[in-house]
């Protein structure tokens, strides 16, 4: 059983992998932001919406089955790595050959070649997904901090390069597919576990009982979201898409990289106490507590202030995408209350709620979907809160049954986040007023809304502020 020590210092190093990871990326995609025109970025977004689809295949939801399950040995690792690597060229293999039917369906046969050289990232991945589930599984995310940012700091020189180079979209392409390239290969070599020459269809069929349900839900999900993007490339434009996307960009940006960090360690840990309905309910509710602590006064923040960050990190050229972060950033604050508990359905091994769950909400999405797509892509968007609000809702449902957490609970636990973030939102707005330049009153934004909100939490000694703060103190200590 993981102790409080271990599970504390492997948070540190995965938020620490995904910081430094963010922010080099959050650097590196202001500067082609400015490079690059929006029809660019909508060019990928069409390309990545297939890809990221059957990534989905490749993953298999094997990697959750390997964590989840408690004896997992070699001959399961072994297994899912040849099992993966298979699934990946042949998934390329198809994408290659495709690639002119997907051209044609968005009337662009210019998209061909980035296509076939995107689709190399399938392959790829299912190199490294083994060696990243082996460290989630071991607890060791410290692997994770040198693999990510070595990759992500080569792929941002090469990115950038290529655009002052004139190479446009082909910029994006390369730079994520070197990323994704370095990790792999960084991985490989820090991570000690190699696949041996064994492999066994009656433990592929065990651990498939469990991921069928996971890489079903995976689908489903993934599907629907492309599908909001499949649509406003197919009926509206490239330039619609990149200025929806990059409204999503900034607020997922900020969102994964706390998010992530937390579940990717708790998710282990909440599958180690999986027997422990108590301790279960207990790590849920701190997971809950601390992500949105942290998530909404970030999301406020950047609502609030996405006039200036669009004007001055992107420029006027992208002032469009405001509208849709403000969307996103509102949807994003609510993700952590979502993603805590379906962790702790998947915890459990209950795959087959979670599979009953997202086709509920998915046929709720599609609805509002469908009714909104013949408006504009603003109302497209908008429908987005609605079904994430009753998705919120809905899964909150199953984990009262399961582990006896409501969702009364839950809103009670997270209400003072809500409280002291509102109260931080309407100082912060408060100073655009200011007649003055627009990057002063960035900076003087971003001050005064980190000084405020700590100071109240300081006062009202919010419970998430008083634990972050001796966590940080007990690692300094023993560092």
């Amino acid at each position: 059983m993981s102790t409080a020590k271990e599970v504390s210092s492997n948070m540190i190093w995965r938020f620490l992998e995904r910081s430094g990871a963010q922010l080099v990326t959050f650097i590196v995609s202001i500067i082609l932001a400015r490079i690059l025109e929006p029809q660019m970025y909508g060019t990928v977004a069409l390309i990545t919406v297939f890809t990221s689809i059957l990534l989905l295949f490749v993953e298999s939801g094997l990697g959750s089955a390997l964590v989840q399950k408690k004896d997992a040995d070699d001959l399961d690792f072994s297994t899912t790595f040849y099992f993966n690597v298979v699934m990946g060229c042949f998934l390329y293999f198809l994408m290659f050959i495709f690639a002119p039917q997907i051209a044609s369906f968005y009337d662009n046969n210019e998209i061909v070649p980035l296509i076939r050289v995107q689709s190399l990232i399938l392959p790829i991945s299912s190199v490294k997904i083994i060696q990243q589930t082996y460290v989630a599984k071991k607890m060791i995310f410290k692997k994770f901090f040198f693999a990510t940012l070595t990759g992500t700091i080569g792929a941002a020189i090469l990115g950038i390069t290529l655009a002052f180079m004139g190479y446009g979209v082909w910029a994006l392409v390369i730079q994520g597919l070197f990323n994704c390239a370095v990790d792999t290969f960084i991985l490989w070599l820090t991570v000690k576990w190699r696949p041996k020459l064994i492999f066994s269809f009656q433990r592929l069929k065990s651990l498939y009982n469990f991921a069928w349900k996971i890489i079903a839900v995976s689908i489903i999900d993934t599907v629907y979201n492309k599908l909001h993007q499949i649509i406003i490339g197919k009926k509206y434009s490239p330039e619609d898409l990149s200025f929806y996307d990059k409204g999503n960009h900034f607020p997922e940006f900020i969102t994964n990289n706390i998010n992530n960090s937390i579940n990717s360690v708790l998710m282990p840990t909440m599958s180690n106490n999986q027997d422990n309905l108590t301790r279960l309910k207990e790590i849920t509710r701190k997971s809950i507590s601390i992500s949105t602590y942290v998530m909404m006064p970030m999301m406020m923040g950047l609502a609030v202030c996405a006039d200036s960050v669009i004007t001055i990190l992107l420029t006027e050229k992208w002032i469009e995408s405001v509208y849709f972060m403000r969307i996103f950033c509102f949807i994003f604050a609510l993700k952590p209350i979502q993603s805590s508990n379906l962790n702790a359905i998947n915890a459990l091994g209950r795959s087959d709620i979670y599979l009953k769950l997202e086709i509920i909400k998915k046929i709720i999405g599609i609805i509002a979907l469908v009714c909104s797509m013949f408006i504009s892509v603003k109302a497209m968007a908008l429908s987005l809160i609605i079904t994430n609000i009753f998705s919120q809702i809905l899964n909150s449902f199953s984990v009262k049954k399961i582990i006896n957490y409501s969702y009364k609970e839950q809103l009670k636990d997270i209400f003072p986040h809500i409280l002291i973030t509102c109260m931080m939102g309407i100082c912060v707005y408060c100073i655009s007023f200011l007649n003055i330049n627009y990057i002063i009153i960035l900076i003087l934004q971003i001050f005064t809304g980190i000084f405020i909100y700590i100071i109240i939490s300081q006062i009202f000694k919010i419970n998430s502020f008083v634990y972050l703060v001796n966590l940080l103190k007990d690692y300094l200590h023993r560092h």
